[in-house]
């Protein structure tokens, strides 16, 4: 058969791309190679550091939630210096009152508790000896030697001690790195700008002045929410007489921080102090601290954060679900502000998605990107990258105000003309 020129054509295709008969052949190049190189170290890094980065994200998280009341005093007149001492100082008396209001009780109720055992365990036992299926379980209580069960909880008390110190020691870190991030704000504000192309200054900015409002409003949504468990734990613990109930409160108020374990930590030690004041108590005090915990995860929680994160409710639920289950209790922790993050990020970019098309409103604001990037270079011609930075977060706030309330005696202005 003679060759057609179409068949020539594959042929010397064939040749060009290297095909051998079916076989494909992959080159790397040393590029891809020092890349996966790097991708796999810097994925060894993030794990061994991980300790390390979550201190960071916690200092960044203080120094969002403390920054505008600093800002606001440096505001009404107040030297920034003296405003990060007050703030601070109010912070520290703040966690020491709830410190000394709280761990105290706790500690009293444990000892309580642990003296009550016996006779609370041979009540029990009595109540479990009545019926023919749990016999063998009040048997076993019987039995259930004292010094035993004291030492599995001496171990677990010194065990969960330590966690506690390490919880502390990074809490502290954290803390004190979030003070020098607000004092060093300036430089490290410029420090992070020199990184970055100055035609995106304006917009990098902006993510940050919208991070620090999520950081803001995620805190804010924590402080509603617990503050209302301890209102209600209050009211309820005072309504059954029981004793302590402020302390109770805040403990409540303070474990409502932490998702899916929180409510462990709220309801038990309520039940624990109903005790003494019979079964009635405790069981009204259980099911009505149960059916609140549930009120508020379904109901309060998507409502209150969806308001202040701009977040749907269902994104909220959703987002809580997906983070607890890639990475626990602290994914479920940061699930909120980072959906808010991811949302925010996609808006502040312009990112186009598949199934949008551009509107009216996207073109302006687009044109108002552009007016700002101008108005930025040329206000910038020549100055550092520490004042280029103040420029540039001046320049979104008067953009943020703008949105916020756009200037309408135009509009009025050419309809009274009409």
């Amino acid at each position: 058969m003679e060759n057609s020129p179409t068949t020539g054509r594959l042929v010397e295709r064939r040749r060009d791309t290297g095909y051998r008969g079916g076989h494909v052949r992959f080159e790397v190049t040393p590029k891809t190679l020092v890349m996966l190189v790097l991708i796999v170290a810097s994925l060894w890094l993030l794990i061994r550091l991980w300790p390390v980065l979550l201190v960071l994200i916690v200092a960044l998280l203080v120094a969002g939630t403390l920054s505008p009341a600093v800002r606001w005093l440096e505001e009404k007149g107040v030297r920034r210096g003296f405003g990060i001492a007050i703030v601070f100082m109010a912070f520290f008396i703040l966690a020491l009152l709830l410190v000394f209001l709280t761990i105290p009780t706790l500690m009293s109720q444990a000892m309580a508790l642990l003296e009550n055992e016996p006779a609370m365990r041979a009540r029990l036992a009595d109540f479990l000896a009545g019926s023919h299926l749990s016999a063998p379980l009040a048997t076993w209580l019987r039995g259930l030697k004292a010094d035993a069960l004291t030492g599995a909880l001496g171990a677990t008390a010194y065990d969960f001690s330590l966690r506690v110190f390490a919880v502390v020691a990074y809490g502290l870190s954290a803390l004190f790195l979030g003070l020098y991030i607000i004092i060093d704000r300036d430089r490290l504000r410029g420090g992070l700008f020199a990184l970055v192309p100055r035609s995106h200054h304006i917009r990098l900015s902006r993510i940050t002045m919208n991070l620090e409002t999520i950081v803001v409003a995620y805190i804010r949504g924590q402080m509603v929410t617990c503050l209302l468990m301890a209102l209600f734990t209050y009211g309820l613990l005072t309504a059954c007489g029981v004793e302590d109930a402020l302390a109770l409160a805040a403990i409540a108020g303070l474990a409502d921080v932490l998702p899916y374990i929180g409510p462990l930590f709220s309801v038990g030690p309520a039940v624990l102090a109903a005790l003494p004041h019979g079964p009635v108590v405790v069981v009204v005090v259980l099911v009505l601290m149960l059916a609140y915990v549930e009120f508020e995860s379904r109901v309060l929680v998507p409502r209150i954060y969806g308001r202040a994160l701009r977040l749907p409710s269902s994104v909220v639920l959703f987002a809580l679900l997906a983070g607890g289950t890639l990475m626990g209790l602290l994914g479920a922790l940061l699930a909120l502000p980072v959906a808010a993050t991811v949302m925010m990020l996609i808006e502040e970019l312009r990112v186009e998605l598949p199934g949008e098309q551009e509107q009216p409103a996207d073109t302006l604001m687009r044109e108002a990107d552009d007016r700002g990037e101008e108005e930025y270079e040329r206000r910038t011609a020549g100055v550092g990258a520490e004042q280029a930075a103040a420029i540039a977060v001046e320049i979104s706030r008067d953009r943020k105000e703008e949105e916020r309330h756009p200037p309408e005696a135009v509009g009025t202005a050419i309809e009274g003309g009409k």
